[in-house]
């Protein structure tokens, strides 16, 4: 269902994010999308604690999430980064399998909470974030540049 992400997967990734995002808007500057390693995920995951995930349903890559360490956060905090699916893997619930793989893999790397950013118009990423135990924050935490997002989340794994 998924497995770490390659650099044959590069390509496909960078084209659901670009395609994903802006249907919710975020194509702007203070997105996501406008990030340097959109385009080569497989290197910019392939660090000390991070890992991206690809979802791959009959061989085609449907989307993917991913964690890292939160930039300018403190050590012990995690991001879940860049968790888009193409409308065609939505809703099976695959999603929330993807999202416990990737609490239980930052869990595994020492990691004591998680957080993430995402947007109002995000509504369904909204409900499986509070299902799994995310809690809304006031304002943004780290330094990601994601100044377009405007809900941030944490999950305290303690």
């Amino acid at each position: 269902m998924f497995r770490l992400i390659e650099p044959r997967d590069d390509v496909s990734i960078a084209a659901i994010i670009r395609e994903v995002m802006p249907q919710f808007g975020a194509c702007g500057p203070g997105f996501a999308i406008n990030d340097p390693e959109v385009d080569a995920m497989s290197r910019a995951y392939h660090s000390a604690r991070a890992a991206y995930f690809v979802v791959e349903s009959d061989g085609v890559v449907a989307g993917g999430a991913g964690i890292a360490p939160l930039a300018g956060g403190a050590f012990d905090v995690c991001e879940l980064r860049k968790m888009y699916f193409l409308p065609s893997a939505r809703g099976s619930g695959t999603g929330e399998r993807l999202l416990h793989h990737c609490l239980y893999v930052a869990r595994g790397f020492g990691y004591g909470a998680c957080y993430l950013e995402t947007l109002a118009a995000m509504d369904a990423a909204q409900r499986l974030y509070s299902k799994v135990g995310f809690l809304p924050l006031e304002s943004a935490m780290g330094d990601t540049g994601h100044f377009g997002c405007d809900r941030h989340y944490l999950l305290d794994f303690t």
